[in-house]
């Protein structure tokens, strides 16, 4: 199980990588393990304002529909686009070229509500 030590982490399983006040956004490879194969990444469009917990898309698996919801508020500057050719991304390399979203933040005091490496691996239970 990959959990990098530099990510935020949700309770939704989603991690988060600020760089330069953007928080690039995607689902932890525990997530991507117990959805199965991914198939379909449905994403809100770019543009949107959103708030810490508002739903932003959704990833469509073999097994189930899973959503996924910003993990901080500021506006969509950017989606992963290439997840509609490719979903299975999301499995292969959900750290990297599987990321969903790029948010840039307008409350960076949100990061201190979200979970470092080892309080995601005790989730988990890892």
């Amino acid at each position: 199980m990959n959990i990098p030590e530099n990510l935020k982490y949700t309770k939704e399983h989603e991690w988060v990588d600020v760089k330069e006040g953007v928080a690039v956004v995607g689902v932890t490879d525990y997530a991507q393990g117990e959805l199965g194969d991914v198939v379909f990444v449905d994403m809100n469009d770019a543009g949107e304002t959103v708030s810490a917990g508002d739903e932003i898309g959704s990833v469509e698996a073999v097994k189930t529909v899973g959503e996924l919801y910003a993990p901080v508020s500021g506006k969509v500057a950017e989606i992963n686009e290439a997840l509609e050719d490719a979903p299975e991304t999301v499995n292969s390399d959900p750290y990297g070229d599987g990321w969903m979203a790029k948010i840039e933040m307008s409350e960076p005091s949100e990061l201190d509500n979200l979970l470092d490496a080892a309080a995601y691996r005790e989730l988990i239970g890892q």
